[in-house]
């Protein structure tokens, strides 16, 4: 079973910085695009961030110049660093990743997962 796992959120007051993980585990044979979404109450969920197989990265507006998007192929793992965070930064953060899966036959197939989402709080 293939299972993506979020973590690193929390707390934060205004200007201050979290880092979030999300961790692909299970029978992975390669890993595509891996993205981060956030949704706040009331709101659609957007995307955030993304990085793609080739290590390019991709910030969207509301936190270009202050989050980046990294990753370590190595443990399929994708980071968000955000600092100088902002109220309007809270959110429910969730990581979307495009991979594909072993199957007990020893094929593939190519998925899209969520995680369970971390949950962001900026405020004072």
């Amino acid at each position: 079973q293939v299972q993506i796992v979020e973590s690193g959120g929390g707390l934060v007051q205004p200007g201050g910085s979290l880092r979030l993980s999300c961790v692909a585990s299970g029978a992975i044979s390669a890993i595509y695009g891996q993205y981060w979404y956030r949704q706040a109450p009331g709101k659609q969920r957007e995307l955030v961030a993304s990085i793609n197989p080739d290590g390019r990265t991709n910030i969207q507006e509301p936190g270009r110049g202050r989050f980046t998007i990294s990753r370590d192929n190595d443990k399929k793992t994708v980071y968000l660093q955000m600092n100088r965070l902002k109220p309007e930064d809270t959110a429910v953060y969730y990581c979307h990743v495009d991979l594909m899966r072993i199957l007990d036959n020893g094929g593939g197939q190519r998925k899209e997962l969520w995680g369970q989402g971390t949950q962001v709080t900026v405020s004072s």
